[in-house]
C-alpha cells in the first residue's frame, strides 16, 4: 500500500475523487482486519464502511512520523471493539479468573499446522464465541498485551487471559478433530 502525502491532503480538503481512491487503495488491507473479527462477511463490509468514515473524518488529525497503515489499523481495530460493544448480547455473562496458570494440557498441536491452511484456520477461530474470538486476535494476531485488551475491552486483565486460554483450548479441541483421521498409532 503506496499512499502519497498528496492523496492524504486532497482528502482532508474533500476531494471527492480522492476520497474514493484512498478507499480503493485501503480497502484490500481493511477488509482483512474486518474480517478477521467478524463472522461475515456482510458485517465486516459494514463495519469496514464505518471505519473508512472515521479514518476520512480525522485524517487532519493524523501526523507524517507514524506509518500510514498502522495509523488505520488502529482506527479500525477501535471501530470493532466500538461495533462489538455496541452489538453485544446482554446475556452474556464474562467469568472473572483472578488467576491464570500456563499448563501443558494446552500445548498447541503443531502437526495439526502442516495438514490445514490459513483459510481453515481462520474458520475455526470465526467459530469461537465472540469475547474469545476478540481476545485471541487481539493477542495472537494483533499482538496487545493482556493490559491492553483489558482496557479496549474494559475487562480485566485476567479475564482477557481466560478468554485467551479458552480459545486456545477451543482451537485445539477443533483442531484435533481435524488430526484425528490422520494420527499413526505406534
Amino acid at each position: 500500500m503506496n499512499i502519497q502525502p498528496q492523496l492524504i491532503k486532497d482528502c482532508i480538503n474533500r476531494n471527492r475523487r480522492s476520497e474514493y481512491e484512498l478507499y480503493k487503495l485501503t480497502y484490500s488491507y481493511l477488509m482483512s482486519i474486518c474480517v478477521r473479527y467478524t463472522r461475515n462477511q456482510d458485517l465486516a463490509k459494514e463495519i469496514l464502511n464505518v471505519g473508512f468514515l472515521k479514518i476520512l473524518n480525522n485524517l487532519d488529525k493524523y501526523k507524517e512520523e507514524i506509518p500510514f497503515k498502522a495509523w488505520i489499523r488502529r482506527i479500525m481495530i477501535n471501530t470493532l471493539i466500538d461495533e462489538y460493544r455496541k452489538n453485544k448480547k446482554q446475556s452474556e455473562v464474562i467469568d472473572y479468573v483472578e488467576e491464570y496458570y500456563d499448563n501443558s494440557e494446552y500445548a498447541e498441536l503443531n502437526s495439526a499446522l502442516d495438514r490445514i491452511n490459513t483459510a481453515k484456520i481462520h474458520e475455526l477461530i470465526t467459530k469461537l464465541p465472540p469475547m474469545a474470538q476478540q481476545v485471541f486476535n487481539l493477542f495472537v494476531v494483533d499482538g496487545y498485551s493482556h493490559k491492553e485488551i483489558a482496557e479496549m475491552l474494559s475487562i480485566e486483565e485476567g479475564t482477557s487471559k481466560w478468554h485467551l486460554n479458552s480459545a486456545r483450548t477451543k482451537l485445539k479441541e477443533m483442531l484435533e478433530q481435524i488430526v484425528a483421521p490422520y494420527k499413526v498409532e505406534l
